[in-house]
């Protein structure tokens, strides 16, 4: 019984999201106070903005500015839900800036993201540092190259003088992925047939996959995966990612650093497989669906509908969506038969950790730009 009550708090939730108005006005030294879902780092709120139009829960959001002077909590993006959909309360409290998701305003979901941020440092997720004579240049090695979401760049007058010029090239998820996947009766998942899993290219890849073979060690990530392709898709999609090994039997995805060595033995289950780079991927994987196999959680809404193939075309149509699981007539609760659940996951550059810094420039990617 209280499964089916958060059931219908939940639906009740997103259906108040799916019919709210637009709503781009920001209010400048007010916040929101209380119902949090969770906080990110965000270098301004345009960005915060962006991060709570595409979480799928988020209906409005307090940034925290730069000149907040309470304590250190500057950068601090908080996401926020309600059932009503509306803030419980507004008050007045200078340093913050409170706004709405924009899901209800067709956004892009892409956007440019020319600024860049004066003494301000996007922390961690380097994956690769190297010298440069300004941050112009630092930023268009960022936008050639596919792996590189953000950057930040040490200036002329930053000490200690050996870092001086040194450009952070920085690494964010940028493709759907599936956060927690799971073997269920009665269900049904799959993707949008217009998400993207990989840049653009006209040369087409090579795709070996090494079925009932587990590539030894190396291992640095584990990622819930519906496929071998999937799996694949994300591997090559990491800049420390070489190879990788798919479990059938849990559904997850091992992402392996081998750069000096291949070694395969034999595994029951276990597909695996090499990164590709620089080329078009066949992505006619994410067509088909996934017979009992469920991809539980980040949904944005829910409907009743006929049949899978309606839940999928669904999917497909919707803009936020990316991925989407269905629940069958023989699911064992006859309170979820026939929902499709339509999902997302924030593929925006997202830098673990927003701070002020002296000397430092930091900014995005300008490939979505071009």
């Amino acid at each position: 019984m209280e499964v089916y009550f958060i059931l219908l708090s939940f639906l009740t939730l997103t259906s108040l999201s799916s019919s709210q108005e637009c709503k781009r006005d920001l209010l400048q030294n007010v916040d929101f106070p209380g119902s949090d879902i969770k906080f990110e780092y965000s270098p301004d709120v345009q960005h915060c903005q962006q991060l709570c139009t595409q979480f799928p829960s988020c209906l409005f959001f307090t940034f925290v500015r730069p000149d907040w002077t309470k304590d250190q909590r500057h950068f601090y993006c908080y996401l926020k839900s309600t059932s009503s959909g509306q803030p419980n309360r507004q008050t007045p409290l200078p340093g913050v800036t409170s706004g709405y998701s924009l899901k209800p305003c067709s956004p892009d979901l892409q956007p440019c993201r020319p600024h860049v941020y004066q003494n301000v440092d996007f922390y961690g997720a380097d994956y690769r540092t190297l010298f440069t004579a300004d941050y112009q240049e630092c930023q268009r090695i960022c936008s050639k190259d596919p792996f590189c979401q953000f950057f930040t760049f040490l200036q002329p007058d930053f000490t200690p003088e050996k870092y001086r010029y040194k450009c952070h090239l920085k690494f964010s998820w940028a493709l759907p992925r599936t956060l927690n996947v799971n073997r269920k009766n009665g269900v049904v998942s799959g993707f949008s047939h217009s998400a993207q899993f990989s840049e653009y290219s006209d040369t087409e890849c090579s795709t070996k996959l090494f079925p009932n073979a587990e590539i030894v060690g190396g291992a640095f990530m584990t990622q819930s995966s519906g496929t071998p392709e999937q799996c694949l898709a994300m591997c090559s999609a990491h800049p420390q990612c070489t190879s990788f090994s798919f479990q059938s039997s849990d559904l997850k995805c091992l992402l392996k650093e081998n750069r000096n060595d291949l070694e395969f033995r034999s595994k029951t289950g276990v597909t695996s497989g090499i990164a590709t780079h620089h080329c078009q991927q066949d992505t006619n994987w994410a067509k088909t669906p996934l017979e009992g196999v469920d991809f539980q959680g980040s949904d944005i809404r829910s409907e009743l509908m006929d049949d899978a193939e309606t839940c999928q075309k669904t999917c497909t149509i919707d803009q936020h969506c990316q991925f989407y699981t269905y629940v069958n007539q023989n699911f064992e609760s006859a309170s979820y038969r026939h929902k499709c659940y339509l999902k997302r996951t924030t593929i925006i550059p997202a830098p673990p950790k927003v701070a002020k810094l002296a000397n430092v420039i930091s900014g995005f990617t300008m490939r979505d730009c071009i």
